[in-house]
């Protein structure tokens, strides 16, 4: 037995034992301050309008979304002894939640954020004052709890942990092979992701924390955010992030769920065997839990992307792509905690037992829900409208297909691929896109290589493969092959 099915046997055990564990949910507890106004403001007066108070905190929304969905969630956070602390906690103990992992105190200052949204729904300005987080959610308190994070389903952490919390978080996971799920919560704060990238199986970026992240992996600032316009399709839009989505899953990430906002989801890994359900199968002991999963799996087949059989292959060439479009809303009231919801609804769901995309589905529809009221989680979810929406979310699911990997398999089946431009174009190809073992994979099977063919392989020095760029430029000069100048520019660039 290997010892990641070790793992899960042991888990498995555990859980035999002790009954079904729960969602552990790391992360920021916080009290949002909204304020809307009802005419758009001006500077430096009042504007007539709405404040309201609202429990806030990326990992507390998810949490929450999370109860509501049929999972008890346990939560790991600090909170003070204070008024905006009371008001967070009125929630988990009205909902019988525990309260064990959430450290308190009159020494620690609850997290409060302060946003003023525009006339359209959409967070204009804000200040955020969160410095306890990283202060008092400490390593040290985090790993008194390595026995839940052990039993559990699923682990979410959001970054708003310190990095030592947040790698000692996700080395405990990783320790006993419970899945990890990263949210990055802001652009600034995504680039945590780069001390615990090895131990991700799952992220939730939009596009800018995508950029973001990659650059963070990348140790260069060399992806930019991408131009587009009401034109840009998905396909074009994929194209324009295929770069850094490569890097992330590279990385050692297995899932990446890119959030695009009104156009929905891109779920991307390396091969589909990473879409399918997660860690050991078992029913949920919650009746909205067993119902989920009842009703779902009824209505989004399992086998719709899943149709092969036997072992497959993780692909180490192009990463497997698929659109889930977004549901429309009856009205949109707040955007403030769509993600955070889709999150929830995706973890409640993986911990029912479905799948990646059935519990991706789930999430685009508790998203919604989330759109159409004030509050960051609606108040409660139908069982009927969260599936019906789930069923129209994944059967208007598409697999996105790479054009250039379609070019390739199509040159694949006749004997132009020999052809030396052609072979150039390839290699050029996807060692632009990130995908340098696939560039290398066809510039081995050459036959015979000009400078031409050494000189596009130099994709390995813009890609940080300095090793790999120095055994080129050695196995060139062994075979007699006169370096050009880009390549020679190359590896004096590194």
């Amino acid at each position: 037995m290997d010892r990641q099915s070790s793992q899960t046997s042991d888990r498995e055990n555990r859980n035999d034992e002790e009954g079904e564990a729960e969602a552990v949910i790391i992360g920021g507890m916080v009290l949002d301050i909204q304020a809307t106004p009802s005419i758009p403001p001006n500077p430096r007066t009042t504007a007539p309008g709405k404040v309201q108070y609202a429990a806030g905190g990326v990992a507390r929304n998810i949490a929450e979304c999370v109860s509501k969905l049929g999972t008890k969630p346990y939560m790991i956070s600090a909170l003070g002894l204070d008024m905006p602390g009371n008001l967070l906690l009125e929630y988990w103990r009205s909902a019988g939640l525990p309260l064990n992992g959430i450290r308190m105190g009159h020494d620690i200052e609850t997290p409060v954020v302060c946003i003023v949204f525009d006339t359209e729904g959409e967070p204009a300005a804000g200040v955020a004052s969160v410095e306890s987080l990283e202060r008092f959610l400490t390593p040290e308190w985090i790993v008194q709890f390595k026995h839940n994070i052990a039993t559990a389903p699923i682990v979410m952490v959001d970054a708003n942990l310190s990095p030592p919390a947040l790698k000692t978080s996700c080395q405990l996971a990783a320790e006993v092979g419970t899945p990890m799920w990263f949210e990055p919560v802001s652009v600034a704060k995504s680039k945590r992701i780069a001390s615990v990238a090895k131990y991700v199986t799952f992220t939730s970026p939009n596009e800018d924390e995508l950029i973001s992240m990659a650059n963070a992996l990348s140790y260069k600032q060399k992806f930019t955010p991408i131009k587009k316009n009401s034109s840009t399709t998905i396909s074009s839009l994929f194209l324009q992030l295929k770069p850094a989505i490569w890097v992330l899953l590279e990385s050692g990430i297995k899932v990446i769920i890119l959030t695009l906002g009104s156009n929905g989801v891109l779920l991307c890994s390396k091969g589909r065997f990473d879409l399918q359900r997660i860690g050991p199968t078992r029913n949920s002991s919650h009746d909205i839990g067993k119902k989920l999963r009842k009703t779902i799996s009824q209505l989004c087949p399992s086998d719709r992307f899943f149709r092969t059989s036997g072992h497959e292959e993780r692909s180490s060439t192009s990463p497997c792509v698929i659109h889930l479009p977004a549901v429309q809303c009856a009205s949109v009231v707040r955007l403030t905690g769509a993600g955070d919801c889709l999150v929830g609804g995706a973890v409640a769901s993986i911990c029912a037992g479905l799948d990646v995309m059935q519990s991706v589905a789930v999430g685009i529809a508790a998203a919604k829900g989330a759109v159409e009221v004030e509050t960051n989680v609606p108040n409660d979810y139908t069982l009927d409208q969260i599936a019906a929406d789930a069923r129209s979310v994944y059967l208007s699911a598409k697999a996105i297909i790479d054009p250039g990997k379609q070019i390739h398999g199509r040159l694949l089946r006749t004997k132009i691929q020999t052809n030396v431009n052609i072979v150039s174009s390839l290699i050029d190809m996807y060692s632009k896109c990130g995908n340098i073992a696939y560039a290398r994979r066809i510039f081995k099977r050459l036959e015979v290589k000009d400078s031409v063919i050494y000189n596009v392989m130099s994709g390995f020095a813009h890609h940080d493969y300095e090793e790999q760029a120095f055994d080129l430029f050695d196995e060139m000069v062994k075979e007699g092959t006169q370096a050009l100048l880009d390549l020679a520019k190359s590896i004096s660039s590194l």
